[in-house]
């Protein structure tokens, strides 16, 4: 079922998918910082909200 070139070909295509990822993300990194700022007060405040409206429903 799986051959020895397969097996050489899938390691070798998830090595290289798996760096140029790394290295997607290490580019990519530095614009997030610029144009998400305080994106993550904003999660917040979504999840509280969805908290506070989970607690009123099964209150009521």
């Amino acid at each position: 079922m799986f051959t020895t070139g397969r097996i050489i070909f899938a390691s070798l295509f998830a090595a290289v998918f798996i760096g140029y990822l790394i290295w997607a993300y290490a580019k990519d990194a530095k614009l997030s910082k610029t144009y998400y700022k305080g994106a993550g007060y904003i999660l917040l405040i979504l999840t509280a909200i969805w908290i506070a409206f989970y607690t009123f429903v099964k209150l009521t």
